[in-house]
């Protein structure tokens, strides 16, 4: 199970226009390259697909909300609270997107891709703010990912459409080679 994951550094009290704007935006990109959405620390109430219908009330992006409410039908958008020792463990390991991995921690697209095709599963965070994740997520992160892999900084909802491209197109391209089609 891949799992793309909107950490909010904005405010976490109140729903801004631009959390609406980064959901909506999100919930197309994680359908159409089949991740899992999830929403970490954000001001909302109630089960994903209750949020998903609200949020769908609010925009035209997607098909009005069409992708979201289609991810929480079938139990692919979760909300996660900020977390206090780690995330669920269901999510898979956790991965800090950042053009600064540090090299310790790193772990390419590449090697992600094929740890995926094997099964693993993997929570790939994305800094939803002008601050980009916490360093305490940092630490928790076990992996850090650079999606350009040229330490190229990337615009929050430009990230939110490259990581799934890219990890999805990696994984494609590698059951090509090993199989010889698509499979």
């Amino acid at each position: 199970m891949l799992t793309l994951a909107l950490y909010n550094t904005y405010d976490p009290k109140k729903l801004h226009e631009a959390h609406l704007r980064a959901i909506a935006r999100a919930g197309p990109i994680a359908y159409s390259y089949g991740f899992h959405l999830a929403l970490v620390g954000f001001p909302f109430e109630g089960k994903p697909l209750d949020v998903a219908e609200e949020i769908s009330t609010h925009t035209t992006i997607g098909e009005g909300g069409r992708y979201l409410l289609e991810l929480a039908e079938r139990s692919r958008f979760h909300l996660l609270e900020f977390p206090k020792r780690g995330f669920p463990p269901q999510f898979g390991i956790p991965v800090a997107t950042t053009r600064k991995p540090s090299e310790e921690k790193e772990i390419t697209p590449l090697e992600l891709a094929e740890r995926a095709l094997r099964g693993e599963s993997f929570l790939l965070l994305v800094g939803l703010g002008r601050h980009g994740l916490p360093k305490e997520i940092f630490k928790i992160a076990r992996y850090h990912m650079d999606i350009t892999g040229k330490r190229v900084s990337l615009e929050t909802c430009t990230a939110i459409g490259a990581i799934p491209a890219r990890i999805s197109t990696l994984m494609e391209a590698l059951r090509w080679r090993t199989h010889g089609k698509k499979i």
